[in-house]
Parts: structure tokens; C-alpha cells; sequence
């Protein structure tokens, strides 16, 4: 599966966000969505996840109650609605999709080439 994400920008702090993901070439609906991130210095890490039909989602401790995950499988597309944005959120955001819920980072099969976020405060 092809992935492609945007929706990324330059923010003030408070403000919000959606990014988009829109997948081409398989089946959409087989794969559980992710969201990750990587700021400079930092490892990539895991954002939010979204099971197949969407019933289940994940979020990392650190956007929990901020960020939400939706998807469409009519659009084949996942979104990242991003609230309250802080400066540490300042991120290269991916989308990536795996077959297995709960799948760790390294069991997502296919990624998209990134969008940037940037939150100044």
C-alpha cells in the first residue's frame, strides 16, 4: 500500500491540526493505522493507532485526550486530529500501516514520506 500524508504546518501553541494519510494500491480496510513521530535528536516514536473498522484506538500518554485518530474506509484515508498543540508536539509526523492491532513499530509494513509540524509557543 502507498501512503501519503499532509496536512502539516507552522502553528502557534493552543492551535490545531488534522493531518490526512491517503492510502492507494491494497486494501485499505486490512490494515490497522498508525500515526508516529520523530523530532530532531529524538527516535521515532508511536503517536496513535486505529484497528481496522475503527472500534479500537491508542494513543500514547503524551497526546492522550488531545489527539484523535479517525478513519474513512470509503476514502481510504486515516486523520490526525491534533488539539491544544504544544511546542513540544514540533515533530515529522508518519502514517504507517500494519496488519496486527497493537503491532509494535517495527511490524508496520508500509509508511508515508512524512509531514512536518511545527509548533512555536
Amino acid at each position: 500500500v502507498q501512503l501519503q500524508a499532509s496536512g502539516g504546518g507552522l502553528v502557534q501553541a493552543g492551535m490545531s491540526l488534522r493531518l490526512s494519510c491517503a492510502a492507494s494500491g491494497r486494501i485499505f480496510s486490512r490494515y490497522v493505522m498508525g500515526w508516529f513521530r520523530q523530532a530532531p535528536g529524538n527516535e521515532r516514536e508511536f503517536v496513535a493507532a486505529i484497528s481496522w473498522s475503527g472500534g479500537m484506538t491508542s494513543y500514547s500518554d503524551s497526546v492522550k485526550g488531545r489527539f484523535t485518530i479517525s478513519r474513512d474506509n470509503v476514502k481510504n484515508t486515516v486523520y490526525l486530529q491534533m488539539n491544544s498543540l504544544k511546542p513540544e508536539d514540533t515533530a515529522v509526523y508518519y502514517c504507517a500501516a500494519a496488519a496486527s492491532w497493537r503491532a509494535p513499530m517495527s511490524e508496520y509494513d508500509y509508511w508515508g514520506q512524512g509531514t512536518q509540524v511545527t509548533v512555536s509557543s
